[in-house]
């Protein structure tokens, strides 16, 4: 790190990231003429030497990147590493860090292997089965998705939708489970690697539908990826148009998971698709729905482009909600400094500070995790540094197989110095809002890793999964 603390680095000083217009990636005004529209780019493991280039990156980390993206997904495009990326802070560059490959993401002993099979120039086969071998460690579908998670209609499996928590479904669209970049990070890297038994899809709209209306209890769906804003809007219409044409009363909002105001914030302002999006959201609304953006937002730099801020506008105006949400990762955003100028820079441009969540035991856990103790000292130091309008946030938050548990605090019980926990959401509702204590353990990072305090063999959730499920999951 060169003796800089992150804060430095990230959160106080100006970048010195390239601009190249206010608007527009391209170095063009943002353009009128539809002909003329700014063109997505996307970048892959074999782009990886022509990036280099722009990066100034040498041979050596030409190689670290090959080995690793063989084994973890990685996408990017144009905008990001020309508009969000510093060159000249590379590797240490905190969207360079949540972007692209770096070594530390795999055991030495996967690296090697990995790194070994690209040096002598190893055939796709055999570098795929090493990679398959490797990404089976990596926990690819975290807190029992693949198991406890999946509903049923007519005593059938309901592919892409997860339903844990009795109010909300999630809804996972086919043409979304890609996104204009990859966080390096991601909990759902199982969705982008072409393995079919790992991924969650579905083109069935009106399962969803249906499943909402044979469950009063949903009261929300969320449509999820990938990053559903890579679908054109005409697509997106046929998921959401039949939740508006149904009867369904119980369903009061329809929130949509995207990344794209950091990665592509064009796909909000150009063009009839665009113009389309902003109409299907005054439709949502016109309907009598709630609609709002979850935006996933890492750093404040990635609001910093005029064209973000006007994507912001737009979807604002629109009669949309941006409720905003990223994981505290180490190299990213593991300093309080860097938080408090993130929810401020939201709360500027009218977005909702929602959740600081804690990286999940999956992928790359191991380079990006911080542990609960600081993560909780993070949170507490930025909170304490913003206004009331920007403590609308929770956190942090870990999204573990039992639910949503707050770290709420450090403290000293009886003598004995313990986490106090929280249930923000559970699989089963009594559990919301309940507090329960854990040992205090410096170096644990999650749910899994704590113990019971005071001498508790267990915590009170500690049951057989089946018993843990909403009850439509649970129906035969």
């Amino acid at each position: 790190m060169g003796g800089k603390t992150l804060a430095g680095r990230m959160g106080d000083r100006p970048s010195r990231v390239r601009r190249r217009a206010p608007q527009c990636c391209c170095g063009r005004k943002q353009p009128k003429d539809r002909q003329n529209m700014t063109k997505f780019k996307a970048s892959t493991r074999k782009d990886l030497p022509q990036i280099a280039e722009k990066l100034k990156l040498d041979k050596e980390q030409i190689l670290d990147m090959q080995a690793v993206s063989a084994v973890l997904p990685f996408r990017v495009n144009d905008y990001v590493v020309e508009n969000l990326i510093d060159p000249g802070d590379v590797p240490d560059d905190p969207i360079f860090q949540l972007t692209f490959p770096q070594r530390g993401m795999l055991e030495e002993t996967d690296y090697q292997r990995m790194r070994d099979l690209v040096v002598r120039g190893a055939s796709e086969t055999e570098i795929k089965l090493a990679a398959d071998e490797i990404r089976g460690k990596l926990n690819p579908h975290p807190a029992g998705q693949m198991e406890l998670n999946v509903p049923k209609l007519d005593g059938e499996v309901v592919a892409g939708m997860q339903h844990k928590y009795q109010e909300t479904v999630l809804f996972f669209p086919t043409q979304g489970q890609t996104c204009h970049a990859y966080c390096s990070y991601c909990f759902r890297w199982a969705q982008f690697i072409g393995d079919a038994d790992l991924k969650f899809a579905s083109k069935e709209a009106e399962e969803l539908a249906r499943y909402v209306r044979e469950n009063p209890q949903v009261s929300s769906v969320l449509i999820t990826g990938g990053d559903p804003m890579v679908m054109k809007t005409s697509i997106l219409r046929r998921y959401i148009e039949p939740l508006l044409a149904e009867d369904l009363p119980n369903l009061h909002s329809i929130r949509i998971g995207t990344k794209a105001l950091a990665y592509w914030p064009h796909r909000f302002t150009e063009g009839e698709d665009a113009d389309d999006f902003m109409r299907l959201i005054g439709e949502v609304k016109a309907a009598g729905k709630h609609l709002a953006l979850m935006a996933h937002s890492s750093h404040s730099r990635e609001l910093e482009p005029d064209i973000a801020q006007l994507a912001v506008k737009r979807l604002l105006d629109a009669g949309a909600v941006i409720r905003c949400q990223a994981p505290l990762i180490r190299k990213v955003n593991d300093d309080a400094n860097v938080w408090a100028q993130l929810w401020r820079k939201q709360v500027q441009l009218g977005m909702v500070p929602y959740y600081m969540f804690v990286e999940r035991d999956t992928g790359a856990k191991a380079y990006f995790e911080v542990p609960l103790a600081r993560a909780y000292k993070v949170f507490t130091e930025a909170y304490s540094q913003v206004s009331g309008l920007c403590r609308t946030v929770r956190g942090p938050s870990m999204s573990a197989s039992p639910g949503k548990v707050l770290v709420d605090g450090i403290t000293e019980v009886g003598g004995e110095k313990v986490f106090a926990l929280k249930f923000l959401q559970g699989r089963d509702p009594s559990w919301v809002n309940r507090l329960f204590f854990a040992q205090y353990d410096p170096k644990a990072t999650w749910l899994d890793g704590l113990k019971p305090a005071f001498g508790e063999e267990r915590f009170f959730f500690e049951e057989p999964a089946e018993k843990n499920q909403p009850e439509s999951v649970r129906k035969p």
